[in-house]
């Protein structure tokens, strides 16, 4: 399960840099459909290579745009924390309801209105997962992120100051490099935030989409015409970053399908057909796909 669970990450997370890594930590040590898990500060330390400060940071990220949950009536092995990635469990209960009712049917992208099911408590003892003794106001589990080796659990919240930016927000150094656009709202310390309609296409998501061949795939109307349906489908979605937008409009355009039949499709794999091969998984036809794209001409040659 935890396969299934690291496909909708890598497909349809907006993280990025150390929050997608520890996303990933923690998605490759989901046990079952529920999507949780149980995972100390330096085990994350460790499976991320990343400073405790950043680790911090990156679960606080992941809290704050909804893909994360901390679990705080729950205890794992050595009263370590557990997750829960809701949007994930949401998602395979979606797809496991339309395989109910059609194995190759075709299943609608992930929504924020899509359900989270509810805990099943009894299985998630089986992974060593207890309810947590004493009130929800213990002192002790009141640390978002402690580690194994911390039993006392005294350590406080970790302070959100937003002075440092969050990964993945955009006074990070690894994105000053893209121009500042998509502005709407502002305050002091804290990252821009925007809605799906006023989002703007910047020139770094323009140049991607040329370079991975998605605008040779689907012509300039295609182009405009998935822009424009991707926009419809996250008007009723709440302000975001403008870094978790681009991110979720490259995914949305690599996964669009080609209005032309005389145009090579996503999915096509190099020297064979445009359809998927039977038999592997959705990991490697994205691999395949982006092989194919890299061979298509983008017009720089």
């Amino acid at each position: 399960m935890s396969r299934d669970t690291r496909e909708w990450a890598w497909a349809y997370s907006a993280s990025r840099g150390n929050a997608r890594l520890v996303l990933l930590s923690i998605a490759d040590r989901i046990p079952d459909e529920q999507c949780v898990a149980w995972a100390s500060l330096t085990s994350l330390m460790k499976r991320t290579n990343a400073s405790r400060n950043a680790v911090r940071g990156a679960l606080v990220a992941l809290a704050d745009c909804g893909e994360l949950e901390v679990l705080d009536d729950l205890d794992g092995p050595q009263h370590s924390t557990v997750y829960r990635l809701p949007r994930a469990a949401a998602w395979l209960a979606k797809v496991a309801a339309a395989r109910e009712v059609d194995p190759e049917g075709y299943v609608e992208p992930p929504d924020e209105s899509d359900a989270v099911p509810a805990l099943d408590i009894d299985r998630l003892r089986r992974h060593g997962i207890w309810p947590k003794t004493g009130s929800e106001s213990d002192p002790r589990r009141q640390n978002l992120t402690g580690s194994d080796s911390d039993p006392s659990r005294q350590n406080p919240n970790p302070p959100r100051v937003r002075s440092r930016p969050l990964p993945g927000s955009d006074p990070d150094p690894q994105n000053r490099s893209e121009p500042k656009v998509n502005r709407r709202y502002s305050s002091s310390g804290a990252a821009d935030l925007t809605s799906a309609g006023d989002w703007k296409i910047d020139d770094a998501s323009r140049s991607w989409a040329q370079q991975q061949g998605h605008l040779a795939r689907l012509g300039e109307q295609g182009f405009q015409a998935a822009d424009a349906k991707w926009r419809s489908h996250r008007a009723a979605w709440s302000p975001r970053t403008v870094a978790a937008w681009a991110a979720d409009w490259r995914t949305w355009i690599a996964r669009e399908h080609n209005p032309s039949p005389g145009r090579p499709n996503l999915y096509a794999l190099p020297g064979g057909t445009p359809t998927v091969k039977a038999g592997i998984t959705r990991a490697e036809a994205h691999t395949a796909a982006l092989l194919a794209a890299l061979d298509e001409p983008t017009g720089t040659e």
